[in-house]
C-alpha cells in the first residue's frame, strides 16, 4: 500500500478514508526517528497482506511481522495466546468475510508505539462465530496500539466496535 506521508508530529491522515494504507514519508520529515517510520512501514506491509484476502499470505505475514510471544489481547476471547491468537482472529475474519478490508484512516507513531485508527469493511459470506452467512456488508471502526521491537510487533492492544458489526449482521438490536 503506498504511503501517504506524515506531518512533523508522526501523524498520518489519509484524508477521509481513502484506501492508501498507514503511510510514512520515507524521505524524512518525522521527528520520531527511524524506529517509528520502520514500525509504520511494517504495519503497512501487514495490512497489505491481510487485505489480500489470501489466508496463507495473512498467516505468513503474522509469522514474519509478529513476535511469536506477542502480548495480544483480542477484543473477543479466542482461547489462545500470542501470535496463535492473532492467527485465529484472522482465520475467523477471513473465513467469515473473505473480502475484508482494513482501511487505515489515521496513524500516530512515536518511539516504539504506533496507533492506527481503521475502518473495516467486508461481506458476511462464511460462518462467523456460529452465525450462518447473511450476505450483509459490515463497516465498523477500530483503534489499535502496536509496540514494535527488533523489527516485529511485540504488543497489540485494541478496541473494535463489535456491537456495530453485530447490529449490521442482524444479531444485536439497533
Amino acid at each position: 500500500m503506498p504511503g501517504t506521508g506524515t506531518n512533523g508530529s508522526g501523524v498520518s491522515d489519509n484524508g477521509g478514508g481513502s484506501d492508501k494504507g498507514v503511510g510514512s514519508d520515507k524521505g524524512g520529515g518525522s521527528d520520531n526517528g527511524g524506529a517509528a517510520l520502520e514500525g509504520v512501514a511494517l504495519l503497512e506491509r501487514f495490512h497489505a497482506a491481510v487485505n489480500s484476502g489470501d489466508p496463507r499470505l495473512a498467516m505468513k505475514a503474522i509469522d514474519e511481522f509478529v513476535a511469536p510471544d506477542v502480548d495480544f489481547r483480542p477484543p473477543v476471547p479466542m482461547g489462545e495466546a500470542g501470535a496463535r491468537a492473532l492467527k485465529r482472529v484472522w482465520e475467523t475474519l477471513l473465513t467469515a468475510f473473505p473480502d475484508i478490508r482494513v482501511t487505515v484512516e489515521e496513524t500516530v507513531a512515536e518511539g516504539d508505539r504506533i496507533v492506527s485508527r481503521n475502518t473495516v469493511t467486508g461481506t458476511h459470506l462464511g460462518d462467523y462465530r456460529g452465525l450462518a452467512p447473511t450476505g450483509r456488508t459490515v463497516e465498523y471502526g477500530e483503534i489499535f496500539i502496536f509496540r514494535v521491537a527488533d523489527g516485529r510487533i511485540t504488543e497489540i492492544r485494541g478496541v473494535v466496535d463489535v456491537l456495530a458489526q453485530l447490529r449490521q449482521l442482524g444479531v444485536a438490536p439497533s
